[in-house]
């Protein structure tokens, strides 16, 4: 884990969201930031289209891929097929609250079975050689948070576990959306903080409804690394700090319309083989802030960006109406 410093700062997986044209444009905006794939079952992974689900850039970079199940066989297969693939972390989702992932039997409601969540770990490890780590919350429904993530966290790291990301809410699997579980279950820090305290050798990563690089900071004045979910998503201009603010390095570009630039030869390349630009400028829309023609910017994505055959013009045209301004969040 000395050479896997990425974890400092990482970008969440998030369904419909951080698939492969998000990853690769987030990493035109940090070099170190590591990225994670959205949660892809063992079922999906082991017995569907391997290329359309895990194929990905190498300029993504770090990236980890995150699994769904409960089956330790399953997930050591899947795991190293992911490994085969490229990917330098596997982590297995403790998290997820969906019914369809609860009928699955995996996700958050393996909280409930930290004995089965370090079979599935031990299993893993045994067949890989890249890091394996949890994704979870800090209890479910009626569980004492303090006892269930403690149980969980010495049960996965026995069993080999190289970090532990934590959601620092409860799901409530039992009354809530995956949608309101993300926002109303009361964020407990201080948890993850003496959860750490207590591990003071294993990687801890504190997760949940942190807004910015500079929050992230103050995190880290008491865990390993910060995830950013939504921040970092639907404000991507927050990732032109992270290099020089996180990792003490020059950020890949100044600006965004500076990244957006370099981000180019990809968007082309994409086209030439079929993928519809709207699939990519989706991920965009939040990419310039307070700057003058950030509207127009997103209006024009919206409305000429889905239509058949738009081609890279559309994302040029559209960045031609955003203003130049002074500042890295800005232009």
């Amino acid at each position: 884990m000395q050479q896997y410093q990425s974890y400092r700062l990482s970008v969440a997986p998030m369904m419909d969201w951080t698939d492969r044209h998000c990853r690769a444009f987030h990493r035109h905006l940090s070099r170190r930031t590591l990225l994670y794939t959205e949660m892809l079952t063992t079922g999906a992974i082991i017995h569907g289209d391997r290329q359309r689900l895990l194929g990905f850039d190498a300029l993504e970079h770090p990236v980890a891929l995150q699994l769904g199940g409960s089956n330790p066989a399953d997930l050591a297969t899947a795991a190293v097929i992911g490994e085969d693939f490229g990917y330098d972390e596997i982590n297995m989702n403790v998290g997820c609250p969906s019914d369809r992932v609860q009928d699955g039997r995996f996700g958050a409601c393996l909280m409930a079975e930290p004995a089965l969540v370090g079979a599935c770990v031990a299993a893993m490890k045994q067949k890989v050689r890249v890091p394996v780590t949890v994704k979870c919350r800090i209890g479910i429904d009626d569980q004492e948070p303090e006892a269930a993530l403690n149980a969980l966290a010495r049960s996965v790291i026995a069993a080999g576990a190289d970090m532990l990301i934590v959601h620092a809410r409860k799901a409530w699997l039992k009354g809530l959306s995956p949608k309101e579980n993300r926002d109303i279950p009361p964020l407990d820090y201080d948890l993850v903080y003496r959860l750490k305290a207590s591990l003071p050798h294993v990687p801890i990563i504190i997760n949940g409804g942190i807004p910015s690089i500079a929050a992230a900071t103050e995190h880290l004045a008491h865990v390993d690394g910060v995830m950013l979910g939504r921040a970092a998503y639907q404000e991507p201009w927050r990732l032109l700090e992270a290099d020089a603010t996180i990792f003490g390095e020059t950020s890949p570009a100044a600006t965004m319309k500076e990244a957006i630039d370099a981000f180019m030869p990809y968007v082309e390349r994409e086209l030439a083989g079929g993928t519809r630009l709207h699939a990519i400028t989706r991920h965009m829309v939040g990419a310039f802030h307070a700057v003058p023609g950030a509207r127009a910017f997103r209006r024009h994505l919206a409305e000429q960006g889905v239509k058949s055959g738009a081609g890279a013009s559309v994302l040029r045209d559209a960045m031609a109406l955003v203003h130049d301004a002074v500042g890295a969040a800005a232009a």
